[in-house]
């Protein structure tokens, strides 16, 4: 630490003695040797007298006494080098301090100058303090690794860049290249930038120099050496397993699991019983390996375990269709146990999890609860001023689904604030900032097709898909079909269902049989779309989808108008009835584009209602379906839907020609042609459509 960096911390907590330090300080280096010796001499006089100004015990009176050790068996020589090193530390502040001055009274920037002092002294060592090219000592090294350790975990934004840090860490290898905690934070460092290579050397280099060092074996007795190898294997087998390379995982792990079986260490065996869960689940699904970790966890006393173990389970049955309040249940138990042992970041996971969760099951004013409740806590782990708290992947989750929830109901402004933070948290360099670029993409993706700007949204396919495959192909097919490329889509969305269906993604399965459903009734094949339909409700009711269930049935509803165009025994009253039944749960969670197309359905069904009905009676559904309408039309404004509207407002129009009400007509009519020269029809019948 600089001698000015240092007056100023000590001006902080006791401005009396910032000045005497400096004196001290002063005469030492500006004297002569014995002027550092007298020093020491007065160190010792402290500690005499019937009342000493320093006692032996005391914290400060510990430091002193180890000080003065340290210094009583230096040699001649090296009393000499301290005292040159002294010296020249003082002369390099004096020389930094004069080159201050004159800059400062060139731009006459003195109140900004001591802001920016007030937030270094606050925040981590600048790398011009680190790259001096000389050897840190163990000290100076320990606190710098500790301290970007904990930058990395709580606020990566604060930590120097990869390539600096690596710098540094390559810097102190020079000198100490068995330095153990150094590789492992060039193995942590690796990671953000996802570089396997580098990530994979500089973890095998942290295990060798450990058991090198023999820091293992003084802890942990003769063990210390066999426990070194089986968490070596064990954290191998995690990297490859994060890069996607289950071969080498699955090798790595059956190697830990060896060495663990023959020195009997059950903490390992559950670490290696937990990874093989994760390498089984890429193969096929099985709960009996996790129920197994779960209790071995809970008897060998690892909340921490268990309590991961307990929401890979909650997960992997909200995939498989279990009832929302079994796994909340669950989670419950789960947090009892996050609560008694202050597991402050499997809290986080937790509520992250129960956001997604009602999410999933298109609960979005549940998942915003959950949502707002993550964002409100403090953390329970203590870190330094100045550090952002909870910077962790359950928050960049949260904001993300916070900031698509925003989205679905027209505050784009507000999605764009949260994405903006999203951005200044997680930069485009940190390892979860994957989840913020596909959220991004989406949400302008869907603005874009909103707008009818098909182009900038087929633009935005490129960046979705390399985030997410799945979600790419998905839109590239929502793009073909907007564009009416009918067969193309069809061919994508057909490829697309039997991958989803082999990996047991349902939730796209059922999104791509709607989108399926509607490329038939595109193509006039509404006969061909009910068995698709009927496949799509049978899923999302065996899954409990309850959002993607209600949604299939306005589908089915919509067929049934359009099919009593066809056959005598469809009937839109039926349409009418199976509509109020599942209209509820989309107008109480759905996004505002799915209420407007509800709202739309829902007159239409009235329309066709009232052909049987008699004049006064027709005229007063035709009024409640007007009313109905303008819903839909405010809906479809707020996310700027115009080729929505358009068809909303050719269908007012011929509702006011019927009612004889001309100058609403005409209104409608106007409006209908200037978004109809905006937006043309390619060639597709108007009211073809449920969305």
């Amino acid at each position: 630490m600089p001698l000015s960096r240092l007056c100023k911390a000590i001006e902080e907590s006791c401005p009396h003695l910032a000045s005497s330090v400096h004196i001290r300080l002063k005469l030492m280096a500006e004297g002569e040797l014995k002027d550092m010796e007298q020093f020491f001499d007065d160190l010792s006089d402290s500690f005499t007298g019937t009342e000493p100004e320093v006692h032996k015990t005391s914290v400060v009176g510990l430091f002193l006494r180890h000080m003065i050790l340290a210094y009583n068996k230096l040699s001649f020589s090296q009393v000499y080098k301290l005292y040159t090193a002294l010296q020249q530390y003082f002369q390099n502040d004096e020389r930094k301090n004069r080159v201050v001055e004159s800059d400062m009274e060139l731009t006459n920037t003195l109140l900004l100058e001591g802001r920016m002092e007030k937030e270094e002294l606050d925040g981590p060592l600048r790398e011009e303090e680190l790259s001096c090219g000389e050897p840190l000592s163990q000290k100076q090294a320990e606190y710098f690794l500790s301290q970007q350790a904990s930058l990395l975990k709580n606020d990566e934004t604060k930590a120097l860049t990869p390539a600096s840090l690596q710098k540094e860490l390559n810097n102190l290898l020079k000198f100490n290249p068995d330095f153990a905690e150094a590789h492992y934070l060039s193995y942590l460092n690796s990671l953000r930038v996802q570089d396997v290579f580098s990530s994979t050397h500089s973890l095998l280099h942290y295990f060798d120099r450990l058991i090198l060092t023999g820091a293992e074996s003084k802890s942990n007795g003769d063990e210390g050496y066999g426990r070194s190898l089986r968490y070596a294997a064990l954290n191998l087998a995690a990297l490859h397993c994060r890069f996607g390379h289950y071969q080498q995982a699955e090798l790595a792990l059956q190697e830990a699991i060896r060495i663990a079986q023959e020195s009997n260490d059950h903490v390992c065996l559950q670490h290696c019983l937990s990874w093989l869960y994760i390498l089984e689940q890429k193969i096929f699904d099985s709960c009996v390996l996790l129920e197994h970790s779960v209790n071995k966890s809970l008897h060998f006393g690892l909340p921490y375990l268990a309590s991961l173990g307990i929401q890979s389970l909650v997960q992997q049955r909200a995939f498989a269709g279990k009832a929302a309040n079994k796994l909340m249940d669950a989670l419950k138990d789960s947090d009892l146990l996050h609560w008694k042992h202050s597991l402050s970041e499997l809290i986080d996971i937790s509520i992250a999890q129960k956001t997604a969760i009602w999410r999933l099951y298109g609960r979005s004013t549940m998942a915003l609860q959950q949502a707002q409740t993550l964002l409100s806590m403090n953390s329970l782990e203590a870190v330094n001023v100045g550090v952002q708290q909870n910077n962790t992947e359950s928050f960049a989750v949260v904001l993300c689904h916070l900031a698509e929830l925003h989205a679905e109901q027209g505050y784009f402004a507000a999605a764009s604030e949260i994405l903006k933070h999203l951005k200044e948290r997680f930069p485009p360099n940190s390892q979860h900032a994957q989840l913020w670029m596909l959220f991004d993409q989406k949400i302008q993706f869907e603005r874009a097709m909103n707008d009818g700007r098909y182009h900038i949204a087929d633009s935005l396919v490129a960046g979705i898909t390399a985030l997410n495959s799945i979600e790419g192909v998905y839109r590239k097919a929502i793009v073909l079909k907007a564009q009416n490329q009918m067969s193309e889509a069809h061919k994508l969305l057909q490829k697309l269902l039997i991958h989803c269906q082999k990996i047991k993604n349902t939730e796209m399965v059922i999104s791509v049989l709607l989108s399926i459903a509607e490329l038939y009734w595109r193509s006039s094949c509404h006969t061909i779309a009910l068995p698709v339909l009927l496949q799509a409700l049978a899923l999302s009711r065996e899954y409990s989808l309850q959002y993607l269930a209600s949604e299939t049935v306005l589908n089915l509803a919509f067929s049934q108008v359009v099919l009593e165009k066809y056959f005598s025994f469809f009937f839109p009253e039926q349409a009418l009835n199976i509509l109020h039944m599942a209209i509820e749960p989309v107008l109480a969670h759905g996004a505002v584009l799915d209420k407007g197309c509800a709202m739309f359905l829902v007159a239409k069904c009235q329309v066709a209602s009232a052909a049987s009905y008699t004049p006064q009676k027709k005229i007063e559904a035709l009024e409640s379906a007007v009313l109905n309408l303008n819903e839909a039309k405010s809906y479809f404004a707020k996310v700027d839907c115009k080729e929505q509207l358009r068809d909303v407002l050719y269908f007012q129009a011929r509702l006011f020609h019927t009612l004889g009400k001309t100058q609403e007509r005409n209104k409608c009519a106007m409006l209908f042609r200037q978004l109809h020269q905006e937006l043309p029809a390619h060639g597709v019948p108007l009211i073809n459509a449920f969305k």
